[in-house]
């Protein structure tokens, strides 16, 4: 039965790691710094707090003394203090620039791990790859060393994800696939994390995993490793292994998981709980595997995360669940069912029909007698009418002018392009930032297609799935009839007209606000309104980006709105 091996002694003794705050927001907490409750150490914590830390470091100093409401660098106004610990704390705060929720890690500028804290996050912000949490500033300045990162309102962490149970065979295989991938891609650059827990794993809302603190979590507890590459694939053989368990692979309980029965050794998750999955019961095994002792069945252990991202890439494909369909409602029985068919059925007697005497006036004679007064009534109504007309008209009164009725060959006048007065990047809030390279506006209207305006880049043609579009706002200075507009874009892009109200005196500022006139996709695209509308303001709604020199961004070459 396999050990557990050095590399991952931190990974397997964290059981008294807690959040200090927790009742904060869990998928958005840093989760890299948790604070260490002694009395739940288990034996022998302080030799691997040693291992741990290079040069018998300690964590003595104190981390340094803010509040909320301080400001970083005028900018980073820090908003609540997720962890203090060893020295530096974590904050949620707020980018007033851009106007979005980040991270900062906070420490002073003597802290012994302070290079090595710049250092990791510096190294980190240049890999770029989206299925990381990405760092956006490591900075030193008056005595402190902070480092900035993305803050993901909508993700869960793994941890929260577990409480609720063992994940199902799909979730499982998803989450070994994506990070072992990820882990490969950051280890070919150097990277290593070396503190790859349930809470540093996140699950978007689109089913996506993403992985935060890479080296910097582990530089700021003073964490090494002699072999990291294994480090961190035994690291991720515990996530599956919790994952398909909902128990910690080792004797101590960490994550709010329960540990393994003491003294049995590492047994398989299918021999934990019936009907894990047995393909990834084999592969969280070899990745759990130390010094060549494996519990899986006569399959080599992985040493590297490159290693158990091909053999998870070997196994047969998890298929998803089928998805459940409600009960069709009870059938009713028909009387063929209930065994009439064929039989006579009694029927009520027919009561024989009763004479109805004809109406007045029904005979011939009242039939002769109904069209002789009619037609004296039309004759006495005519005699008058022109009698009449004749005493009120004038004898001299010049002939009417006939009146001239359009032909179908004419055609209404067609749409003429309307002036724009204005324009602004629109970007709402909360999903935007407010911000989408507004001084480039002008570029979208002035004419000339070979000059355009363009988004921010992003992950994805769906904005990173950070939000559902970004435009820009068209203000015509006064309210006008519009029948279509004309877009020019570099790249296919899908598109959405939208109008203000008639009466607004002011652009919306979110985009429920606009009324969906037209959409559509393409390059060049002439969208007609399905009947002229009055407005002033006019949004051009991007909901999905092409690829435009290696990033995903907008690029409007030209716009313009008939009228």
């Amino acid at each position: 039965m396999a050990e557990r091996s050095t590399a991952a002694v931190d990974v397997a003794d964290n059981s008294g790691d807690d959040p200090l705050t927790a009742q904060a927001d869990t998928a958005a907490t840093d989760g890299v710094a948790e604070e260490r409750k002694t009395a739940e150490e288990p034996a022998g914590a302080p030799e691997q707090k040693a291992v741990e830390r290079k040069n018998g470091e300690q964590p003595s100093i104190t981390a340094p003394e803010l509040h909320s409401g301080h400001k970083l660098a005028r900018r980073y106004r820090l908003e609540e203090c997720v962890t203090r610990l060893d020295g530096f704390s974590s904050w949620r705060a707020v980018d007033e620039k851009l106007r979005r929720a980040v991270g900062v890690h906070l420490l002073p500028a003597d802290h012994p791990r302070a290079r090595s804290v710049l250092a990791a996050a510096r190294s980190a912000a240049l890999l770029g790859d989206p299925r990381f949490v990405q760092v956006l500033d490591a900075v030193e300045e008056n005595d402190l060393v902070y480092v900035v990162h993305e803050w993901l309102p909508d993700a869960t962490e793994l941890t929260v994800l577990l409480a609720d149970g063992p994940l199902a065979a799909h979730d499982a295989y998803q989450l070994v696939s994506q990070v072992s991938q990820a882990m490969t891609a950051a280890h070919r650059e150097g990277l290593a994390h070396l503190r790859l827990t349930p809470s540093a794993v996140l699950r978007s809302s689109t089913g996506q995993y993403r992985i935060r603190g890479l080296a910097v979590n582990a530089a700021l507890r003073g964490i090494t490793a002699d072999r990291p590459q294994r480090a961190d694939t035994e690291a991720i053989g515990a996530l599956l292994y919790a994952a398909l368990t909902q128990r910690w692979p080792y004797e101590s309980d960490a994550y709010g998981l329960t540990g393994l029965p003491k003294g049995v050794g590492l047994l398989p998750p299918d021999q934990v709980r019936a009907g894990v999955h047995r393909g990834l019961s084999e592969i969280a095994m070899r990745a759990l595997a130390n010094d060549g002792a494996t519990a899986s069945r006569q399959e080599p252990p992985c040493t590297t995360p490159d290693e158990l991202a091909k053999a998870v890439a070997a196994m047969p494909r998890v298929k998803p669940p089928e998805p459940e369909f409600p009960a069709p409602a009870e059938y009713q029985r028909t009387t063929y069912q209930q065994g009439t068919y064929g039989r006579p059925q009694p029927r009520p007697p027919v009561a024989p029909p009763v004479p109805v005497p004809p109406a007045p006036l029904e005979s011939r004679t009242g039939r002769a007698l109904k069209w002789a007064v009619s037609a004296l009534l039309i004759a006495a109504l005519g005699l008058a009418s022109w009698q009449i007309a004749d005493r009120l008209l004038p004898k001299d009164a010049p002939p009417e002018t006939p009146v001239v009725q359009p032909t179908a060959d004419e055609k209404p006048e067609p749409p003429k392009p309307l002036a724009i007065a204005s324009a602004s990047d629109f970007d709402p809030f909360p999903d935007g930032n407010g911000e989408e390279n507004g001084e480039a506006i002008k570029n979208a209207y002035d004419g000339d297609p070979s000059t355009f305006w363009h988004t921010l880049n992003y992950t994805n043609a769906k904005f990173g799935n950070l939000k559902t579009g970004v435009g820009i706002v068209l203000d015509l200075g006064t309210a006008k009839e519009i029948r279509s507009v004309d877009l020019l874009f570099n790249g296919s892009t899908d598109v959405q007209v939208r109008t203000a109200p008639a009466d607004a005196s002011s652009a919306p500022s979110a985009a429920s606000g606009f009324t969906t006139q037209a959409s559509g996709g393409g390059t060049d695209l002439k969208l007609a309104l399905p009947k002229p509308v009055t407005t002033r303001y006019v949004l051009v709604w991007m909901t999905k980006l092409p690829m435009n020199q290696g990033q995903f961004r907008g690029q409007l070459a030209e716009v313009k709105i008939m009228g």
